[in-house]
């Protein structure tokens, strides 16, 4: 029998392929990026199994599990195991602890393929403690910038140049505002988290250890934000993203509603522009309190006669009227508000090109 594996740093730095032998319902909670969930037992069998221990006993479980998991249902799983295992020569399979689950599938592939694949020792619980270590070492030994500014400045597009950028928004799947929901769902917490420490692995393991990520709330839309990481973010320098009015307007329209229409369209088809209309004015309706009734109600009126030209004829030109509006009167003096409160922490200020720059020449004296 193959020897388990321990070495979580290599797992997750060579991206081994790895199959996940925990129920459906477990693996939705929380896995690791890549990973390929091909369980032993289905979410019934599960809580089946799982109450039979409670009332009888392990011997009582493991023999009703036998007694679930067999003929066409086991000969059906055991066949994905091993195609997985042939395709992924060099991968590993885990559960919950690397226990009686993995244990199982990895003799009935020895048994009954002829294969010798590796379990992972301590399985998800364990690759969970070692990642969630990761992100609390490297907040703690780590320099920290952080990238403010205004709504619409491109602080993503700025990230993403950056070999030290860390992109929250990209690891939840959310464009971080009340407006920032996309055609497809978020990860769990746990995913998100996860996909954070790996990144962060990944790009120490590569000796960056200088990180810039944007200014965020402790949430990423459902997505929270580690806790030392955000507590940290409250005395990381900062850096200050600027630009003009008119570019951020063009961002915005871009990005909020060419793009996401064009991606709804492409999830749902031809329903994906009624699910993009519904979205957005979803959006605006999320923050009525905050915007005032008359407020609302003007943005309202341009943003549907936006969609009804949009639906008619494709021309996105009518949105600029309600962007531009929700900028100035209601982000703008926002942001503005934390600018000042956050001033004496930002050590520099400008334009995308300088920003960049900037960021690239205080890592490469920080290495």
């Amino acid at each position: 029998m193959s020897i388990d594996c321990t070495d979580y740093r290599d797992i997750f730095l060579s991206d081994r392929p790895m199959m996940d032998a925990r129920a459906p319902v477990e693996f939705a909670k929380g896995s690791f990026p890549g990973v390929v969930n091909l369980p032993l037992m289905n979410d019934h069998e599960r809580q089946r199994i799982g109450t039979c221990y409670k009332q009888h006993g392990q011997q009582a479980a493991i023999a009703l599990g036998h007694q679930l998991v067999s003929g066409q249902i086991k000969a059906e799983r055991l066949q994905a195991w091993a195609d997985f295992a042939r395709a992924h020569p060099e991968g590993y399979l885990y559960c919950f602890r690397g226990g009686l689950r993995s244990q199982i599938v990895q003799q009935w592939l020895k048994d009954e393929a002829g294969i010798d694949y590796p379990r992972i020792g301590g399985g998800y619980k364990a690759m969970r403690s070692f990642l969630l270590e990761t992100t609390d070492q490297a907040v703690a030994q780590c320099d920290f910038v952080l990238l403010g500014g205004m709504t619409g400045t491109g602080k993503t597009e700025v990230l993403t140049q950056l070999s030290n950028g860390l992109d929250l928004e990209g690891y939840a799947n959310h464009r971080g505002s009340s407006f920032g929901k996309r055609a497809t769902g978020q990860p769990s917490n746990i995913d998100f988290e996860n996909r954070l420490a790996v990144d962060l692995l990944k790009k120490r393991a590569g000796g960056i250890e200088q990180f810039v990520l944007e200014d965020e709330s402790r949430a990423v839309g459902s997505c929270a934000l580690p806790l030392p990481l955000y507590q940290g973010m409250q005395q990381f320098p900062m850096v200050w993203l600027e630009d003009s009015l008119e570019g951020r307007v063009e961002r915005i329209l871009r990005d909020y509603v060419v793009d996401l229409c064009a991606e709804f369209i492409g999830v749902h088809g031809e329903d994906g522009f009624a699910l993009f209309s519904e979205r957005l004015l979803e959006s605006l309706n999320n923050v009525q309190k905050r915007l005032g009734g008359e407020r609302h109600r003007r943005m309202l009126i341009l943003m549907e006669d936006a969609l009804v030209e949009q639906a008619r004829s494709g021309a996105v030109d009518l949105h600029r009227g309600w962007i531009e509006g929700l900028l100035t009167e209601y982000y703008d003096p926002m942001y503005g508000f934390q600018r000042e409160k956050k001033g004496a922490r930002i050590e520099f200020s400008g334009e995308r090109g300088a920003v960049i720059e900037y960021l690239r020449e205080r890592g490469s004296q920080r290495v």
